[in-house]
């Protein structure tokens, strides 16, 4: 084959790929438009946002806070929470926004899911109102930290690892080492500390005695008719009835113009679809380790 003809070719292998790629950005931008959409009548809006995941991160739960805090029109905020919790660090940045909100004279009613249940039950002690469902499993007020060990591993495969740090503790958690019993004395001490942000953040928000929060405040989870009947939560009721505390806390009169932010699925994850999904889960749970959560680890 002539040199030409080469040049041919790959001009034309190029051109496809280039078309390629251009049609694949087109396409998930055509099926991953974003906006507010309204499931209501024409009054006074309402915003719903919606947490359904377990809390790796806040940035998207702290944007949808700050756009409908600032817009002038949303009267008042459903939370919806369906989440077994996640970082501590998360969330207490979902948290702190959800105060921000609420002490800026927004209000925000959480509407409690199936789960909200450890950083998913510390993200609603912000709001102005918590309503659960009778079988809401919430509480699990607790932290917890997950240590990988693959030492007895690579002893069975002969292989070797060295590291070289400034301090005793600075390779704490490593999967390639034990964890000394000073070690897990030390970690203690961190964990501690963050349990008693927990319960601080309870007491606070929810004016209880810190004896009795330490009551329940051992992992443990409860529904949602023991978690009214400890204090932990307002009232037992569905998301309408959310909607309707928040509607009469915003002074909506009459029917709110209900809105939440929307967002299809891009062309890419169309494709995927729940595979990925399985895989981003798996690299969280293997990834998360050793960072502390707030979360409920569920027996399934």
């Amino acid at each position: 084959m002539s040199t030409t003809a080469k040049w041919v070719i790959g001009i034309f292998v190029g051109l496809i790929f280039l078309f390629g790629i251009i049609i694949f950005v087109m396409m998930s931008w055509m099926f991953s438009d974003e906006g507010d959409s309204s499931i209501g009548s024409v009054g006074d809006k309402l915003a719903v946002i919606e947490l359904k995941e377990e809390i790796y991160f806040s940035e998207e739960i702290v944007r949808q806070f700050k756009k409908y805090r600032e817009n002038s029109s949303v009267r008042a905020i459903v939370f919806r929470i369906e989440s077994p919790g996640g970082g501590v660090a998360a969330s207490q940045e979902i948290f702190e926004e959800v105060k921000k909100t609420r002490d800026a004279g927004k209000p925000v009613v959480v509407s409690m899911g199936s789960v909200a249940a450890s950083g998913g039950y510390y993200v609603a002690c912000a709001a102005n109102k918590i309503v659960a469902n009778p079988g809401t499993l919430t509480g699990s007020i607790g932290v917890i930290s997950h240590f990988l060990s693959f030492e007895p591993l690579m002893k069975k495969v002969g292989v070797e690892e060295t590291t070289i740090k400034t301090g005793k503790f600075k390779d704490i958690g490593s999967p390639f080492r034990k964890t000394t019993e000073e070690d897990k004395q030390y970690f203690n001490s961190v964990i501690s500390d963050v349990y008693d942000q927990f319960v601080d953040a309870i007491e606070e928000e929810r004016g209880l005695e810190r004896a009795h929060i330490l009551k329940y405040a051992d992992g443990r989870v409860f529904t949602g008719r023991q978690a009214v009947e400890y204090g932990f939560v307002d009232t037992l009721g569905t998301m309408e009835d959310a909607v309707s505390i928040a509607a009469e806390l915003g002074d909506i009169k009459g029917r709110p113009n209900v809105i939440k932010e929307t967002k299809r699925k891009t062309f890419f994850e169309r494709i995927i679809g729940d595979a990925a999904a399985e895989v981003t889960k798996i690299g969280h749970e293997f990834l998360r380790s050793p960072v502390l959560q707030y979360r409920f680890v569920s027996p399934d």
